[in-house]
């Protein structure tokens, strides 16, 4: 499968939830967005007793042999803060607003006999970061982490793939109490992307019977594998924070990211066409993609909006006596 098909469904998990209708800093839904896929620093974690989580776990099987290769990609959105100056204070109705920035850190071709001799790690640091344009100012804090990786042998040529990731952004002098502050330092919407050359994936859901007790002993913390792409390919794997089937697709119906849960795009859409000026306004000042959103949604035809209206996907013929 290529690559930019599997980012496509993986971008979905990442801004599921970055900005949520009305799509404005106004609305009281979009102050509380950052909620799926939070790996926490351990600090904040063990001060909240272990209730909010510092390691994000995959574990999965797959078939290989020594020479079988292995590429493991984790992804996730870094909070900025961006704050205006000026004029612009108060014409955008907000002090502050959230952004996120895409970070991506791997390693490839890794050898499935090396991981299972010996774990590798590798590391995710950011540094803090300001950039300014003209009264615009975004202001990023630093992040640090470890990424995981393990196989381990199951039987002569079934192994099980452990990808740990885990914060260990420190939090010198920051009030604990201050969760927005805290998930600044933390990485939000996280998830893996695993693939693997000489060798095949398995799936969680639907595992060989002889391996089904080794499946299900497959502890996923935060996290749950699943198969991606076309139906009967083994060879990349998604580890999401959202609960997928195997398989996922985004409707081909679907003109661009809405970042509401089920991607209802007609709704949605009409919904958006029915903002006041004023809230279309805020919008276009607010976040980019928002304005994004906004325009994709004023430039759709009639033709592309009738698309949305609703589609067959298969028939299949009702027998005699079943209820429809």
């Amino acid at each position: 499968m290529r690559m930019e098909q599997v980012k496509e469904i993986a971008n979905a998990v990442l801004y599921e939830g970055y900005l949520l209708y009305p799509y404005r800093h106004s609305a009281i839904k979009n102050r509380q967005r950052w909620t799926l896929g939070v790996v926490y620093p351990q600090a904040y974690s063990e001060a909240e007793g272990g209730s909010e989580p510092w390691i994000m776990q995959t574990e999965c099987l797959l078939t290989g042999e020594a020479q079988t290769k292995l590429s493991i990609t984790v992804r996730f959105l870094h909070l900025l803060q961006r704050s205006v100056e000026g004029e612009l204070k108060q014409r955008w109705r907000s002090e502050s607003w959230e952004e996120g920035m895409e970070r991506e850190v791997g390693v490839e071709e890794m050898r499935l006999d090396d991981l299972r001799s010996q774990p590798f790690q590798f590391e995710l640091v950011f540094d803090a970061d300001c950039i300014r344009e003209g009264n615009v100012v975004r202001t990023q804090q630093p992040l640090a982490g470890v990424v995981e990786l393990e196989a381990v042998q199951i039987e002569q040529d079934v192994y099980k793939l452990c990808v740990r990731i885990k914060n260990t952004t420190p939090l010198c002098r920051l009030d604990l109490s201050r969760r927005d502050a805290v998930l600044l330092r933390s990485f939000i919407s996280t998830h893996t992307i695993m693939q693997v050359r000489q060798g095949a994936f398995l799936s969680l859901l639907d595992p060989p019977i002889a391996l089904e007790t080794v499946a299900h002993a497959c502890q996923n913390r935060h996290t749950w594998p699943v198969l991606i792409g076309d139906e009967g390919e083994h060879d990349v794997m998604l580890s999401s924070p959202i609960i997928l089937y195997d398989y996922p697709q985004i409707a081909p119906e679907s003109l661009g990211p809405l970042f509401d849960g089920t991607e209802i795009d007609e709704l949605l859409t009409l919904r958006i066409m029915t903002l006041t000026d004023a809230e279309k306004e805020e919008m276009r000042q607010g976040d980019e993609q928002a304005r994004a959103i906004l325009k994709r949604v004023e430039s759709l035809s009639p033709a592309q909006l009738m698309q949305l209206h609703g589609t067959i996907r298969s028939l299949r013929p009702v027998s005699e006596g079943e209820e429809t």
